[in-house]
């Protein structure tokens, strides 16, 4: 009796078991990732209060209810292992966009800084052809040639050019992402000297008059690719800011919870790497007409507008739900 006794002060666990398994019955596109862990924690602690009791007082009223708690609990947790897939569709549908609202002025950041360097770097080339050699590697200033843009490129191994592109991409997102940890030195670096390789090479062709040409082979997976970029680079700019100002919490727990939210973001943009890289091996080198390409480029603006919208609706719906229910 001394040991039942000692487990009912545990009573509170196994109220809040209940409540979670109820919740993941009755609103499972509710179920957050941190209510995932505290089931998983209140069901191995009910395990362990069970098998106690099963050698203890196999018969009794205490062993009955954690047993049929117990296996409520597991049969939950059975359904949640093979619910990765709805895990997935909540976080690119309401979480990913919810991220994004949040550090929505840090991506806003990102953008004027790649924009600050697309601005300089054009200027910088209009004004004297020259500093093209300044401001771009070697084996790119020296190859450049707008009469030869997209030709060749047809009979290019589309699988193999997609997947380096790709690999590319995400590269720079993660460097990005990382350079936070310089205080944020690093991605603004990044940042302003990508968008200055675009702005020089928009004033050369800009100079052999093939401007339309130029973006006709940039936008089509630019539009989705810098999107990515920017959010990878919105990310790794928060996480230096928190460095300079941790807020509430102390210097080391404020950098570990804006580390996971930031690497949160830039898991989030892999997909849209994917999707860019898969464009630009394929649509871009394409045999279709300039005027098709800026049309998939506009499509594909539509669609990022399309999805942000949808997730701002759904989270706004979940929220009101949650408000509703309080």
């Amino acid at each position: 009796m001394d040991l039942q006794r000692k487990l009912l002060r545990h009573r509170g666990n196994w109220k809040q078991l209940e409540e979670l398994i109820e919740l993941f019955d009755k609103s499972p596109g509710r179920v957050s990732a941190e209510s995932i862990d505290r089931l998983t924690v209140l069901y191995k602690q009910a395990s362990s209060h069970l098998a106690v009791m099963q050698t203890e007082d196999p018969g009794g009223e205490l062993t009955a209810y954690l047993n049929q708690l117990v296996t409520r609990a597991h049969h939950m947790m059975y359904r949640q292992q093979h619910k990765s897939s709805g895990q997935l569709k909540q976080f690119f549908g309401t979480y990913f966009i919810r991220l994004i609202r949040e550090r929505q002025w840090f991506i806003v950041a990102a953008a004027l800084l790649f924009l600050f360097g697309g601005v300089s770097g054009f200027a910088s080339v209009l004004v004297d052809e020259q500093n093209l050699y300044a401001l771009l590697p070697q084996q790119i200033a020296g190859h450049i040639d707008p009469s030869q843009t997209g030709k060749g490129l047809e009979d290019a191994p589309h699988s193999v050019l997609s997947t380096q592109i790709m690999t590319n991409n995400i590269r720079v997102a993660i460097l990005a992402f990382a350079g936070g940890i310089t205080f944020g030195i690093w991605t603004v670096y990044l940042l302003a000297y990508n968008g200055i390789l675009i702005g020089a090479l928009a004033a050369v062709y800009w100079k052999a008059g093939q401007t339309y040409l130029f973006w006709a082979y940039i936008l089509p997976h630019g539009v989705i690719e810098l999107a990515a970029i920017f959010i990878a680079g919105g990310a790794g700019l928060y996480m230096g800011y928190r460095m300079f100002v941790p807020g509430r919490y102390v210097w080391k727990l404020q950098l570990l919870r804006s580390a996971k939210q930031s690497v949160q973001l830039l898991l989030g943009t892999v997909p849209l790497f994917v999707i860019a890289g898969i464009i630009e091996g394929y649509i871009t080198p394409s045999a279709l007409s300039l005027e098709m390409k800026y049309a998939f480029a506009l499509l594909t603006l539509l669609a990022l507008a399309a999805y942000y919208i949808y997730g701002r609706l759904r989270r706004n719906q979940i929220d009101s739900l949650d408000l509703s229910s309080r």
